[in-house]
């Protein structure tokens, strides 16, 4: 069994950081794509990547066994997303221990999304905040390192932008060791969001996250979920496209391209790609990036 290296180090040697995010199969064919994606990524070696995590726990085992597909059989450095919304304490510990044992040394940690379904009862004696999980599984491994979500325009449920950076912190004092944000798509956001997070002595990595656009009216519907705002120069650019999807992949690389050479430029740590388990658009950037 191998055991994987703490994401931190990678910071600690100041080079550029890339990761990428994959999502867990729901069925076989989609686990083919998963697949064939990871094969096809293999060529580009990002340094971490990392498999999410369905709300209330819904995709626990389709996620461990994407993020034990990705470890054992491409090598990958892992970080498995984990939520603690729908699991009591002794399931985290549970789950923490079983991923310790399995040589996962690294967690995206989070509060996670409530089910859609109306029936939904959290555990008497679960968490309420991704703050108490971080401080869970130090407390649980020591040597885990973890990663927290970070909003540049504020988590949607968030009463204000200030109450969200104090959310973070106590993250961070919790004993998170990095920040990946939510999708952006003006670099002046995340800009402002570093600068407000230093001004809280919020003083772990930020890496931003940026999502190739694919299709507008996908693009449209994950923003709204996340709170996030498309800019009206890149909208017009994807109407003017007509949905036709060749051209709106090339404005969404050139976009994603010109964002991360923007921040990369400018000092961020490196970069995390949403990639929706498809490999093309990191295939893309990764090469245009290293001309």
């Amino acid at each position: 069994m191998s055991i994987d290296r703490p994401i931190s180090e990678l910071f600690a040697r100041r080079k550029t950081v890339r990761s990428l995010e994959f999502f867990p199969p729901k069925d076989e064919a989609q686990m083919e794509m998963l697949h064939n994606s990871a094969s096809a990524l293999q060529r580009i070696a990002p340094d971490f990547v990392s498999i999410t995590y369905g709300a209330g726990g819904t995709t626990r085992e389709r996620t461990a066994r994407a993020a034990a597909l990705l470890k054992k059989d491409f090598g990958f450095t892992v970080m498995p997303h984990l939520t603690c919304v729908g699991h009591s304490r002794a399931e985290l510990n549970d789950i923490a221990d079983r991923l310790h044992a399995d040589g996962f040394r690294n967690i995206m940690t989070l509060r996670g999304d409530l089910p859609k379904d109306p029936g939904f009862q959290p555990a008497a004696d679960g968490l309420r905040y991704a703050a108490e999980l971080v401080a869970l599984l130090k407390a649980r491994h020591p040597d885990f390192c973890l990663g927290v979500a970070g909003y540049p325009e504020k988590h949607p449920q968030a009463p204000t932008l200030g109450a969200d950076l104090d959310n973070l912190k106590r993250k961070v004092d919790a004993g998170a060791d990095f920040i990946t944000t939510q999708l952006f798509f003006d670099n002046a956001l995340y800009y402002r969001f570093v600068e407000q997070c230093r001004e809280r002595d919020i003083n772990v990595p930020i890496i931003p996250g940026i999502m190739p656009v694919l299709s507008l009216k996908q693009i449209k519907r994950f923003t709204e979920m996340c709170g996030a705002h498309l800019p009206a120069k890149l909208v017009t650019r994807l109407e003017a496209a007509a949905e036709n999807p060749d051209v709106v992949e090339i404005i969404g690389l050139d976009w994603a391209f010109t964002q991360i050479r923007g921040l990369l430029a400018n000092g961020a740590p490196g970069y995390h790609l949403y990639i929706m388990n498809r490999a093309k658009s990191a295939l893309a950037l990764a090469a245009g990036l290293a001309a």
